[in-house]
Parts: C-alpha cells; sequence; structure tokens
C-alpha cells in the first residue's frame, strides 16, 4: 500500500521528534533514583560542608536522596577521574573547585582534560581564604606582616593543605606581590596545617574561610585580610589583601560538574535549582556564615570561571615553578 506524500511526511517528521520529547520527557522525571555526588576530599572540610548543603537542598527539590560520596587524593584528580569515566545520564556529579584548575598546569600527565571532559553545572559559592596569623606572630596589618617578613627573610613558616592546594598558590602569589621570602611547609590536608598554626609551630597560611573562620571570631587565631576582591559579609571588619596589594586575588570556589554529553535538558534543571537554592534566605544565610558568596549565573557561566581560572593559576604555577609531589 502506498501512503500519499503529505501523509508519509507526517508521520516521517513525527518520528523524528520522538527522541527529542523522550529526552525532554526523560529530563523532566529526572531523577528517578539516588544521585551520588563525588567530592575529592574527606568530610569535615569547606568543600564537603558546601556539598552537603545544597546536597540536602536539592534532595528535598528533587525527591531523590543526592548522596555524598567523599573520594580524597591525588588534589583531587581521583573524584574528577571517576566522574570523567561515568556514564552522561546525570546521576554522577562531581564537586568541582579551583583545584582542577590548578591541575591542569600542576600535574603533567592526567588521564583527563578537565575542561574538555566535565560538563560545568553550577556555580555555588565563591570562597575567601583567610589570610591568618598565629597570635605570637607580632604583625596585626598586612603592611607589618609584609615588613616582618621581609626584616626575616627565608625564616617565616607558612602552611598550607599541601603543594598544589588554594592556599599554596595564594601564598606563592603574595610572595610574588609582595616581594617577600617565605618558607612553604606542605601538609596533608587542612586540619594538621591549622593545628600546628594554633599550636605556634608554623607562622601563617592562607586559609579557606568555612574551615578557619570560628578560630579568628574566638581569637585563636589573628586574620589579616580576606583574599577576595571584596570583604567577606562575615568578617566586614577584615580588610582584603587587594586594599595593601592591588590586583591580589585568590578565591576558592565550589561547584558542580558532570561526565561530558551529559543532556542539556538536565544540566538545565540542577543549574535551576542549584540557582534557587542560592536564592533561598535560610540558604543563603547558611553560606554567608562560613564566608561564602553566591555564585549562580548559568552553565555557560560556570564553563568560563573554569577557564579563566585554568589560565590564571597555570601562570602562577610555571613562575614559581611548583610540581606535584
Amino acid at each position: 500500500m502506498k501512503l500519499p506524500r503529505r501523509k508519509f511526511l507526517r508521520l516521517t517528521a513525527g518520528a523524528a521528534a520522538l527522541p527529542a520529547v523522550s529526552r525532554f520527557a526523560w529530563a523532566e522525571s529526572y531523577p528517578t533514583r539516588p544521585v551520588r555526588w563525588i567530592v575529592g576530599y574527606a568530610a569535615g572540610g569547606g568543600n564537603d560542608i558546601t556539598a552537603r548543603l545544597i546536597a540536602q537542598w536539592l534532595t528535598e527539590r528533587l525527591g531523590q536522596p543526592f548522596l555524598i560520596e567523599n573520594r580524597p587524593g591525588a588534589g583531587t584528580n581521583i573524584a574528577a577521574e571517576v566522574v570523567v569515566n561515568a556514564p552522561p545520564d546525570g546521576y554522577t556529579l562531581f564537586f568541582a573547585n579551583v583545584a582542577n584548575a590548578v591541575n591542569a598546569t600542576l600535574y603533567e600527565k592526567l588521564n583527563f582534560d578537565f575542561i574538555r571532559d566535565i560538563t560545568p553545572v553550577a556555580g555555588i559559592i565563591l570562597v575567601p581564604n583567610i589570610m591568618a596569623v598565629s597570635p605570637l606572630v607580632p604583625a596585626k596589618t598586612v603592611p607589618e606582616f609584609i615588613a616582618y617578613a621581609k626584616a626575616n627573610p627565608g625564616r617565616v613558616n607558612m602552611a598550607s593543605a599541601g603543594i598544589g592546594t588554594t592556599g599554596h598558590l595564594a601564598g606563592e602569589l603574595f610572595q610574588m606581590m609582595a616581594g617577600v621570602n617565605v618558607v612553604h611547609v606542605p601538609y596533608r590536608g587542612n586540619a594538621p596545617a591549622l593545628s600546628d598554626l594554633l599550636g605556634g609551630q608554623v607562622e601563617f597560611m592562607f586559609a579557606s574561610a568555612p574551615s578557619t573562620i570560628e578560630y579568628v571570631k574566638t581569637g585563636k587565631l589573628r586574620a589579616l585580610a580576606v583574599t577576595t576582591t571584596k570583604r567577606s559579609e562575615a568578617l566586614a571588619d577584615v580588610p582584603t589583601v587587594a586594599e595593601f596589594l592591588p590586583g591580589f586575588e585568590a578565591s576558592s570556589w565550589y561547584g558542580i560538574g558532570a561526565p561530558k554529553n551529559t543532556p542539556a535538558e538536565i544540566v538545565e534543571k540542577l543549574n535551576k535549582e542549584v540557582n534557587a537554592g542560592l536564592a533561598d534566605a535560610a540558604m543563603k544565610a547558611r553560606f554567608v556564615g562560613l564566608g561564602g558568596i553566591a555564585i549562580a549565573g548559568s552553565p555557560a557561566d560556570f564553563g568560563k570561571l573554569i577557564a579563566d581560572e585554568t589560565e590564571k593559576w597555570g601562570k602562577v604555577v610555571r613562575a614559581a615553578n611548583i610540581k606535584a609531589q
């Protein structure tokens, strides 16, 4: 039986539209089962705290558990590789942060290209590092600290959570811009570095606000400055480093990534829900308490941030000749 041409074209067009309709319907119902969110850090730090806050929000909004899976090691590269090799179906997400931008240059050989292999989903918050000093250090301002470091070249110890971490890179940038020479003491994580800073074994460090802010508020550490271009709402009396070294900026940022080729409809749905969380008064207050500033924006905006940060920190890594260990 031969179909009339008009009917044949109508049926053909309908068949061609089926995949698009199917994808849309799939995205509308997403998620239908638990979603795992891979975090490249141990539980309890600023990254983990932020991820769990957003995971709780997404769980309540989308009706399925968003389960945090901590996979620390190799500067988040182990976690990133898990996600890169996961099915692009929206059920495996990645907690992206500034370490991923640094690692692109810090590590000579990676089994993935972060910008190529991870789809940006949503920026969450920008978090200042706090330039914190032991109370034993006489300096009470950034200019006083610079003078102190210049008077003691090669004898002032700077702790960090490890080589290539945000705190380490912030310290390297500070040395370049302030013209000082300090000794970098890398630790295996933020907690032991802060422990020695609190004990006076090291003199200063650039540490994320969520991990440090309570020590500052209780007077156990002295905050000289924050590393964002604007003052933190949570520490309004603390100046920025840029007020003394114009152009200085070395913040941590957190966001969500997914395997490449994750359907755009799912990416947009997650982005919309994250942005709704960042606009929620109660959620916003929680992040402000951690010193965080909402990023929000589109997936493309988050992708641009990742690209810009990769270029910026690549220059610092090369200039300071930093090598992963």
